[in-house]
C-alpha cells in the first residue's frame, strides 16, 4: 500500500488561513512502504472504505494525543498526521540556519523556504527537511523551547495550515492531531475529539526530570493558548484514569459509529 507523502516549500502564504479547500490542492507524491495501513487485526478496515473520513484529535501537551491518534489510525486503517511535527521541523531548520526565532520578520520571510516532508504511516511516521530525516532532531529540548514562538507567527500558521489542509484533503482517510484541527484546520471533520488529562493526578512528579517535563508542558500550553482551539462539537475525553487502549477504543468507537460500522474492542499499539 502506498504511503502518503507531502512536501511543503516556497509558496505565497500570508495572513489568516481561509476555510478548508473543497477540492484537493498541492503536490502529492506516493512512495512504497513495507508497513501495512490496514487494521492490526489483519483485516481490511471497514472504516477505511468511508471516503475522506477525518478524525480530528486536539488537546494540550501531555494528554497523550500522539499515541492515541496513532493507535486509532492503525486500528481504523487510516493515515496519521502530526501537525505539530511540521512546526517543529520549521523551527529546527530556523535554528540550524542561525535564525533568531524572536525575529518575527525574519521567520515570516523564511517560513516557506525549507522543503518539509511528512510521512503519514501511523506505524512509522517520519519528518524530513530538505531531504534529511529530522524525526529525532525535532524532539530536542532546544526545538521544544523555541517552537511556540515560531507557531505564533501568522505567516507561519497560514503556510503550514494550508499544507495540512492539502494533506487531509488528499488522504483517503486520516487521523490528524494538533492544537486546533477541529476548530481551525479542518472544522468540517465529522469526528472530533478533545483529549485532556489532569497532569497533577497522573504520575509521580517527584523527580527532577519529571518536574522539568511538567514545567515544559505547562509553559508550552500557556504559550500555545492563542493558537489552540476547542471545537464546540468535539467529544471531550479525560484520559487521566484511562490507559492508552481505552482512549484509543473511544476514538475508534466514535469513528465507527459515524461510519455505521459495528465496533469491536481491540488492542492497538
Amino acid at each position: 500500500m502506498a504511503l502518503l507523502l507531502f512536501r511543503t516549500g516556497r509558496g505565497a502564504c500570508a495572513g489568516t488561513p481561509g476555510p478548508p479547500p473543497s477540492t484537493a490542492a498541492g503536490t502529492i507524491a506516493r512512495v512504497k512502504t513495507s508497513a501495512s495501513l490496514d487494521s492490526d487485526t489483519g483485516e481490511e478496515s471497514e472504516t477505511a472504505s468511508e471516503p475522506g473520513l477525518v478524525v480530528a484529535v486536539d488537546g494540550p501537551s501531555g494528554a497523550g494525543k500522539s499515541s492515541a491518534s496513532r493507535g486509532a489510525a492503525i486500528a481504523l486503517g487510516l493515515r496519521y498526521l502530526d501537525t505539530g511535527s511540521m512546526y517543529r521541523a520549521l523551527t529546527w531548520w530556523l535554528l540550524d540556519q542561525g535564525v533568531e526565532v524572536s525575529d518575527v520578520a525574519a521567520v515570516a520571510r523564511l517560513a516557506a523556504e525549507p522543503v518539509i516532508e511528512v510521512g503519514t504511516d501511523p506505524r512509522a511516521p517520519w519528518v524530513r527537511v530538505n531531504g534529511a530525516d529530522v524525526s529525532a532532531a525535532i524532539r530536542t529540548r532546544e526545538v521544544t523551547g523555541a517552537v511556540s514562538a515560531v507557531a505564533a507567527i501568522p505567516q507561519v500558521r497560514a503556510h503550514l495550515i494550508a499544507q495540512q489542509r492539502d494533506i487531509i484533503a488528499n488522504a483517503p482517510g486520516i487521523v490528524a492531531e494538533g492544537r486546533d484541527i477541529g476548530a481551525v484546520v479542518w472544522p468540517d471533520a465529522p469526528v472530533k475529539v478533545f483529549l485532556t488529562a489532569d497532569r497533577a493526578a497522573e504520575a509521580d512528579w517527584s523527580t527532577v526530570s519529571r518536574q522539568q517535563t511538567r514545567a515544559d508542558q505547562d509553559r508550552r500550553d500557556r504559550l500555545d493558548a492563542p493558537q489552540s482551539g476547542h471545537a464546540a462539537d468535539a467529544v471531550e475525553i479525560d484520559s487521566t484514569r484511562l490507559d492508552l487502549d481505552q482512549v484509543v477504543d473511544i476514538i475508534v468507537r466514535l469513528a465507527r459509529e459515524y461510519a455505521g460500522v459495528p465496533h469491536r474492542r481491540q488492542q492497538t499499539l
